[in-house]
């Protein structure tokens, strides 16, 4: 009987597979809050922040289902830790001329968020720390 580990092809593809749809799902969740692909919230800053974030998780999806895949995890960890450390700043001190969400910590797309921000995190640490197989 084979043994599957987390080395084998299909766990690697299925672990890339949900690590973009993850990413993506950050992506949309943002543009989401946002008001759409081409609204901004306010301050600029944080409407700047968003917009980046979108953009850097639709690429490491596509690293992750293209490659160079650890690039796709390295990118998917700041995808992942980006907003979560946005979500807590904005909810407790608050930041420069966005007090808006603070104390807020209960807003449903905002717990959405965390918990595909946790998930990403969680997958995507473990896959970025491991050492490559040799001759892979």
């Amino acid at each position: 009987m084979p043994r599957h580990t987390a080395t084998t092809p299909e766990t690697t593809w299925t672990a890339r597979g949900t690590g973009a749809l993850l990413c993506l799902a950050v992506a949309a969740i943002h543009v989401v809050d946002q008001g759409g692909i081409t609204a901004t919230v306010d301050p600029h800053y944080v409407g700047v922040a968003y917009h980046v974030l979108e953009v850097a998780a639709v690429v490491a999806a596509v690293l992750l289902l293209t490659g160079p895949v650890r690039l796709g995890w390295l990118l998917a960890v700041g995808v992942a830790v980006g907003p979560l450390l946005g979500y807590i700043l904005s909810r407790g001190p608050g930041l420069p001329e966005y007090g808006d969400d603070i104390g807020n910590w209960t807003e449903p797309l905002g717990l959405v968020s965390l918990a595909v921000e946790g998930a990403l995190l969680l997958l995507s640490v473990p896959l970025l720390l491991r050492r490559p197989r040799r001759g892979s």
